[in-house]
């Protein structure tokens, strides 16, 4: 059998899929590049990139599983997958513990200034009085979808000192209790927290699930974490709550269109921003190669 690996994995994961399938490395090909080629293979291997669209499914003949190395799917067309009859695999336990870590990196980052500090004083700038931050400890931490990354958030954030509560359509009581989260409705995660972390995939219904209606409910004290998919927040309304101090600040590691080069959240001061970095760590990358791998390896 052949394998398209059409996406930059780690080495241990291509190694793997070699020992027992045919496998061809060509990295994150054009869509007619793509159609063209998959008609010879019997698995493909993505990362966020490239698409696979209904015509490169529709192109695999031979396609028996698509693999996607990381967790969200969106880049793949899943209705037509399914009408063919390919599985689509992921690896979700890959990047758990990388994205949990950044959102704290970015909340502490934005919390205590640090962005600010640190450009000052590269500048010969002394401005400590202007650096007034805030503490962790004690606040409430609202996880919007508490699942695996949710949970070990959860995890972190007891060492801080914080409460956590969280919302989410599918209710693990035994995971909550885990890490003494109590589940709530998201007006009442949104009015509470003082900092609300979103943990969900991009699907129609989360689609902009944060926006103007549900930023008025938020304290004006409240820190927003985006380290899920960009399109979950309204990003103009994002905006507008930053520009007119309705919340504390954001921290962003995606955007609705990545790279945001033209969007006017860069203009703002009260904003960490980073470059989907997620699941950006060696850790993570190695896990989500070998995993990937073992998930193909399964359906073949």
């Amino acid at each position: 059998m052949k394998i398209l690996v059409a996406a930059k994995i780690d080495e241990e994961g291509i190694k793997k899929l070699k020992e027992r399938y045919d496998v061809e490395l060509d990295f994150y090909p054009e869509e007619s590049e793509l159609i063209e080629k998959i008609k010879d293979f019997d698995g493909l291997v993505v990362r966020s990139k490239p698409k696979v669209t209904r015509e490169v499914i529709e192109a695999g003949k031979k396609l028996k599983v698509i693999g996607r190395a990381g967790v969200g799917l969106d880049n793949i067309d899943l209705e037509a997958a399914k009408e063919r009859g390919i599985k689509v695999v992921n690896s979700p336990l890959a990047s758990s513990e990388s994205v949990a870590e950044l959102v704290f990196a970015l909340i502490l980052a934005l919390a205590r200034k640090i962005i600010k500090a640190d450009s000052a004083l590269r500048n010969k700038k002394w401005i400590k009085k202007e650096l007034l931050g805030v503490e962790l400890y004690g606040k409430t931490m609202g996880i919007i979808g508490y699942g695996r990354i949710g949970a070990h958030v959860a995890k972190i954030a007891g060492g801080f000192g914080m409460k956590c509560i969280a919302y989410d359509v599918i209710k693990n009581e035994e995971l909550a209790k885990k890490y003494g989260v109590v589940y709530k409705s998201l007006e009442e995660v949104l009015r509470e927290s003082d900092i609300i972390t979103l943990h969900v995939p991009l699907i129609p219904q989360t689609k902009h699930m944060i926006g103007e209606k549900e930023f008025k409910m938020m304290k004006n004290t409240a820190i927003l974490v985006n380290a899920a998919r960009g399109g979950v927040v309204d990003e103009k309304a994002l905006y507008n709550a930053l520009k007119n101090n309705e919340i504390y600040g954001a921290c962003l590691d995606v955007f609705e269109t990545e790279p945001p080069f033209e969007s006017p959240l860069l203009e703002l001061d009260n904003i960490v921003v980073t470059q989907h970095l997620g699941a950006n760590t060696r850790e993570a990358q190695r896990k989500a190669g070998i995993m990937i791998a073992e998930e193909i390896m399964k359906v073949l």
